[in-house]
């Protein structure tokens, strides 16, 4: 039986190059497995630190190797680039992925349950059909525009359009017809995700947490389940790192004791950045002073900075509330008055977690 310190598994279809450290850190083992041979193997090695890229199939053989009772660690990807030596095979990239998994400190990410991807795996579904349904709609006004017939952006035009179409006894027969038909795939997507809506706001009523994310200003059921499903509190030590980890910090380009700071990174999950994002947007579109969600903080910022970058602002308060939230199983109270800066990036300390009233 072979023992080792740690073994390393770059995924791929049909073939998995392995490559195995011993207590030393020293290669000593190389090698290539069909799919279909790879359970066999972990299972006649004794228990070990098994390391992958987090990426597609990683979960499925991460759940294999812990029933097998070895110790599994996903890897981002982008952090395993920077160990890849001069050119790329299978074999560097294993040897990367040891490498990367023997710094301290190394970033992971956590094994999902098969239930929780396939609740994954819903919203991926559901953001799938609403690009679809979004291309057909944009080729629908384009295709009209040719005949001269122009619509607003948004699905709510959709209807009128194709009124406008039929209508038109300019229109070709044949143009009429295969504008139809995309306006039946419209509404046939329409429905699609209807269904999905459904489904989704049924788990997010079952869901303890994403329940009381919908508390948030600017965080719907959508939104709420999508936070709950894809973030693990446990992995951030406070909520400006999940902001960092959604891509709502600025990127800093600092040198020589100077801090600079630019635009946001724009890393990590893009779908709940846009989702936040949105959010905040619908937020500030309706806040005035005096309204409900007018916290002093934020008619501040919108008082000395446009409303687009203040929405990302607002996003990032969003993502830290979230983060407390999640960690404490507390519930939203709106803000009732300034707070001092020091305290901003700190969640409220009573049974309740607040929107930090500071930049």
């Amino acid at each position: 039986m072979i023992e080792l310190k740690r073994l390393a598994i770059d995924t791929s279809k049909h073939v998995f190059t392995l490559h195995g450290v011993d207590a030393g850190d020293r290669p000593v083992l190389r090698r290539e497995l069909r799919r279909g041979r790879l359970e066999a193997f972990l299972a006649g090695l004794a228990p070990t630190e098994v390391v992958l890229e987090a990426c597609g199939g990683s979960h499925h053989w991460g759940r294999r190797a812990l029933a097998l009772g070895h110790r599994v660690r996903l890897i981002p990807p982008q952090y395993v680039k920077p160990f890849v030596k001069r050119g790329k095979n299978d074999r560097i990239d294993a040897e990367a992925i040891a490498e990367a998994a023997a710094r301290p400190g190394m970033a992971e990410v956590a094994v999902k349950s098969a239930e929780a991807q396939a609740q994954g795996m819903l919203l991926k579904m559901r953001e799938l059909l609403v690009k679809q349904r979004t291309q057909l709609a944009n080729a629908l006004r384009g295709h009209a525009a040719e005949y001269g017939l122009v619509a607003a952006q948004g699905m709510s035009q959709v209807e009128p359009l194709l009124a406008a179409v039929a209508a038109d006894p300019a229109i070709p027969p044949l143009a009429k017809a295969v504008l139809a038909r995309l306006g039946q795939q419209v509404a046939h997507l329409d429905a699609e995700i209807a269904a999905l809506d459904a489904e989704l706001l049924a788990l997010h009523k079952a869901h303890p947490i994403s329940r009381l994310l919908e508390g948030v200003p600017g965080i719907g059921p959508v939104t709420a389940i999508s936070l709950a499903l894809a973030i693990d509190p446990a992995q951030f030590t406070s909520g400006r790192h999940l902001a960092a980890f959604l891509g709502l910090t600025p990127r800093q380009h600092s040198t020589g004791g100077k801090t600079r700071l630019g635009r946001i990174s724009r890393a990590g999950n893009r779908r709940l950045r846009t989702l936040l994002v949105v959010g905040a947007s619908a937020v500030i579109r309706h806040v005035r002073p005096g309204a409900r969600l007018a916290s002093p903080w934020l008619l501040a910022l919108l008082a000395r900075k446009p409303r687009k970058l203040a929405a990302v602002a607002l996003a990032n308060k969003m993502a830290r509330i979230v983060w407390a939230m999640m960690t404490r199983g507390e519930a939203y109270r709106r803000p009732t008055g300034s707070a001092p800066a020091a305290t901003a990036a700190m969640p409220a300390p009573a049974a309740t977690a607040a929107m930090p009233a500071a930049a």
